[in-house]
């Protein structure tokens, strides 16, 4: 088995929030809700920060991401890219509040 096969696989994003309140519990809720429904493992963080755990709601909460906040999405594992892909079309529809 070559290393390349061994390694997971790994797939980054960068996203905006462009909500209004930013990532409070709704956002937050669904943001995990959707993340959880991939195999893949996802950190969420801002750039220069430790990123936390993106599948966990209190993780995410710690954020405390408010409008304007660029948060950069990094999961690994066999869907990644599905995974980021959802998480993207969530971010660019604002979580469905406005």
């Amino acid at each position: 088995m070559s290393d390349a096969a061994e390694r997971p696989r790994s797939c980054r994003a960068w996203v905006r929030l462009e909500n209004r309140h930013g990532l409070h519990a709704r956002p937050a809720h669904l943001l995990v809700q959707t993340a959880n429904a991939y195999a893949s493992s996802l950190r969420i963080g801002r750039e220069g920060e430790e990123a936390v755990d993106g599948k966990s709601i209190m993780s995410v909460m710690m954020l405390a991401a408010e409008h304007g906040t660029t948060l950069e999405l990094i999961a690994e594992g066999p869907d990644c890219e599905e995974q980021l892909r959802a998480l993207r079309e969530l971010f660019d529809s604002r979580f469905g509040e406005e």
